[in-house]
């Protein structure tokens, strides 16, 4: 009988611990409601705002790709767990690599000249592409040019 109540109590522990993961996903804007490093409103760029999750446990808020490469480039020590981006249309967290990225086309972007926008579903971002052009790219081009776009500007 106690292994029972011990597999039972295990069990719903597991239960409620995957069952935080989203809960805290959602709850990012309050965790960071200012970007770290400009201090936007997360909120108000919630379809272009993204949480970086360190192994340490603890996570960045930033408004846009563009802080999210600065913000790694000055925590070059500490190990990434994960990346997750706003779905341009629902403002849900997806994980970055997962997501389908459009770069370019007539929206402006979040403190960059060359947009980039990530979406939840290929039909989404092909819809975007024929509404306001653009390019579906991958993870590691938007990663590229975003940190080609982040990059100082030498002196002359």
């Amino acid at each position: 009988m106690p292994r029972i109540i011990a597999r039972l109590i295990m069990l719903t522990c597991c239960i409620l611990l995957l069952g935080a993961s989203p809960v805290c996903a959602h709850d990012d804007i309050s965790l960071h409601r200012s970007c770290s490093q400009c201090g936007m409103d997360r909120k108000m760029y919630g379809y272009s705002r993204m949480l970086i999750r360190y192994e340490d446990g603890t996570s960045t808020g930033v408004c846009s790709i563009h802080c999210a490469v600065t913000a790694m480039n000055e925590h070059k020590d500490t190990r990434i767990g994960s990346i997750l981006v706003a779905d341009r249309e629902s403002r849900e967290l997806i994980l970055a690599d997962k997501a389908f990225w459009v770069t370019g086309g007539r929206k402006r972007g979040v403190m960059t000249g060359n947009p980039k926008w990530a979406f939840a579903t290929s039909a989404a971002a092909a819809a975007f592409i024929a509404a306001n052009g653009g390019q579906q790219s991958s993870w590691n081009e938007v990663l590229a040019a975003a940190r080609e776009d982040a990059a100082p500007i030498p002196r002359r």
